[in-house]
């Protein structure tokens, strides 16, 4: 049954008349194939019967978001929870099948829970160099009456090797300052004074608290039961990859990656076996040929969560319509 919804709910779907023509777009592999055959493409199939037919060491970043160790619906799909042991099988299976298809210098991002993290680390720790464990704040889910709310998730930050690419400016945070310094000659210290506010151009750490997710009033929102930000997931492109990179994703759901890889000037690669994601991924991906907006990301910064906002109100009040008419059509679209 169509779900009713409210008319403010900008949940993206797939419409009757549109699904066949989507899935059209995408693709399957029955034998092995050339980076250019796969360019920009989505494959409809299960990891298990078309990764070994991906062309070797041709992936310059993977983002991996498999299920986790939780009983979950995707689609069609149960994915049922079982035994550490078990658990570690299926994802040291999905690594080995994934690692061949990465350059010397890539980089993979892998997103987890908390209970599977402790599941997968020792594997990453084998295969791989891990150099950090990203938590961000995933503000959202219900209250526990015996137990702490769980709101939080792992990104583990890791490479093949020592060579490889991190651009730090690219993913600083712009935040507001809150007691603003300044020097003896009476210069801003570390940050920037403006009229429509003093803000610091700060160095990324491993903790995110700056990360909105997809809810019912945004565009990006699917009815996919874990999709991540758009914002989260252009820290890592940006950070891990250079323009022209193909950014690799084998458990795609509703297209994220693949859609702030394009709007960020990368090359994709998805992989998902649903059809109805593959469908939402793929009009999604249309939609970013004309609009490359993404939440909590303006004028090459990343914005503290609710920031953009507030400048707008500033300019407002100093009298600068112009200014904030073109911040708020962006903020209007995110």
């Amino acid at each position: 049954m169509t779900k009713k919804r409210a008319p403010r709910n900008r949940t993206l779907i797939v419409e009757d008349h549109e699904a066949d023509d989507l899935l059209s777009e995408a693709i399957q592999l029955d034998q092995p194939s050339a980076v250019s055959e796969i360019l920009n493409k989505i494959i409809h199939q299960d990891i298990e019967n078309c990764i070994e037919l991906v062309p070797e060491n041709s992936i310059d970043l993977l983002v991996l978001d498999p299920p986790y160790n939780l009983d979950k619906k995707f689609g069609s799909t149960k994915f049922r929870s079982s035994s550490a042991d078990q658990y570690s099988k299926l994802f040291e299976n999905w690594i080995r099948l994934l690692k061949r298809c990465l350059k010397d210098t890539a980089t993979i991002y892998v997103c987890s829970d908390w209970k599977t993290s402790n599941i997968i680390y020792p594997i990453l720790e084998r295969e791989f160099v891990v150099r950090n464990r990203i938590t961000w704040e995933r503000e959202k889910g219900r209250g526990a009456k015996s137990n702490w709310k769980n709101c939080s998730e792992d990104i583990w930050f890791c490479t093949v090797s020592d060579d490889y690419h991190f651009d730090v400016d690219s993913v600083k945070l712009k935040k507001k300052v809150i007691a603003p310094y300044k020097d003896s000659a009476g210069v801003p210290k570390d940050w920037n004074e403006s009229k429509s506010g003093n803000f610091r151009l700060t160095f990324p750490s491993n903790l995110w608290s700056d990360i909105s997710i997809p809810f019912w009033s945004m565009p990006e929102n699917t009815d996919h039961p874990t999709q991540k930000p758009e914002k989260l997931i252009a820290k890592l492109i940006l950070a891990s990859s250079k323009e022209k990179d193909l950014v690799f994703d084998p458990f795609l759901g509703s297209g994220t990656t693949a859609v702030v890889a394009k709007k960020l000037g990368r090359h994709f690669l998805g992989i998902e076996r649903e059809k109805y994601y593959c469908q939402l991924a793929i009009k999604r991906l249309r939609r970013a040929e004309n609009d490359t907006a993404i939440q909590g990301y303006h004028d090459g910064v990343f914005w503290e969560r609710n920031s953009l906002a507030l400048q707008i109100k500033s300019k407002l009040k100093m009298d600068d319509p112009v200014s904030a008419k073109a911040d708020g059509d962006l903020f209007a679209k995110i």
